[in-house]
């Protein structure tokens, strides 16, 4: 989808590992690549798999929201890519503390800086742990849950994930298919590391950093991910999301962009038999457009 084979600068904006940035590499012998990951850790898995291409990748550490700072001085792109999950490294790594099926310390955090989740079960009242699961987790019972975690942490801090873990499956029970912790889990993730915020200032600095012609192609594994790739792939192309009854649309919509997915892609079944992580994975693809068709755009949309 993001056509490597041109040639150009891409940019793997959550270069993880490496895998993604490795494939991009071996279909186009003439790119460069920035990759780019907050975790420390994965970018010294993805110097080891990708010291192959020498010359041709540069890793630097920092959040993907700060794309424009990150890649000031490089030129437009051709391709930057998000894949918006964890990694399997960090859910694997119990002293990371993502997962619910392994023990470890309460963190989520993908960098190494800010508040871990331990400190926002600790500290957080039981309003905002209500909102947090709600909003983030889209968890409907946000409010039973967050009750038990402020009753609970007065006997003893909540400081690992199994005890976490423990604490929401009490208060659920076990009515659902999913693990009763997992949308609690997310909504900690979520926010721990700020995601949907960076997620929003990803996207506006990425559509502003390709170059005409250049893709854009972001995998997300959750509705809130996809909602917001979705809303700004269709407001970068022109859609305007304002109440009909405004004289002028205040929103920001604008040609920028041509979606080049009308839904999103999902893994076959074989994919998902390999990679059962895959299951949830959504990937949307848009395409700049020249600056004359965009201002065409703009003119027949203002018409």
């Amino acid at each position: 989808m993001l056509a490597p084979e041109r040639g150009g600068f891409f940019v793997d904006a959550t270069v993880g590992a490496g895998g993604h940035a490795e494939v991009l590499l071996e279909r186009g012998g003439e790119i460069r690549l920035l990759g780019i990951d907050r975790d420390p850790e994965a970018l010294v898995l993805a110097g080891e798999r990708l010291a192959r291409f020498p010359g041709r990748v540069e890793l630097l550490a920092g959040d993907f929201a700060e794309l424009d700072a990150l890649c000031a001085g490089r030129p437009p792109a051709a391709g930057i890519l998000a894949d918006l999950g964890v990694s399997s490294m960090q859910l694997d790594r119990g002293e990371r503390g993502f997962s619910f099926r392994r023990d470890g310390p309460l963190d989520m955090r993908m960098g190494k800086s800010g508040r871990t989740a331990a400190d926002i079960v600790a500290t957080a009242s039981v309003d905002e742990l209500t909102r947090i699961f709600r909003e983030y987790g889209e968890e409907r019972m946000a409010a039973k849950i967050a009750r038990g975690i402020v009753a609970e942490r007065t006997r003893s801090p909540i400081q690992s994930t199994r005890h976490l873990a423990r604490i929401v499956a009490g208060e659920k029970g076990s009515r659902e298919k999913i693990d009763p912790a997992t949308r609690v889990f997310q909504a900690l993730r979520i926010e721990v590391n700020q995601e949907l915020v960076a997620l929003a200032r990803f996207l506006a600095a990425a559509v502003a950093r390709l170059n005409a012609g250049g893709r854009l192609a972001v995998i997300s594994y959750h509705s809130l991910e996809d909602r917001i790739v979705k809303d700004a792939f269709r407001r970068n192309s022109g859609v305007c999301f304002c109440p009909p009854k405004l004289p002028t649309c205040i929103c920001g919509a604008r040609a920028a962009l041509r979606v080049l997915t009308r839904r999103p892609i999902r893994p076959g079944e074989a994919e998902q038999r390999r990679n059962p992580r895959s299951r949830s994975a959504r990937l949307r693809v848009a395409e700049k457009l020249p600056l004359e068709s965009a201002g065409i755009a703009e003119r027949m949309g203002a018409i």
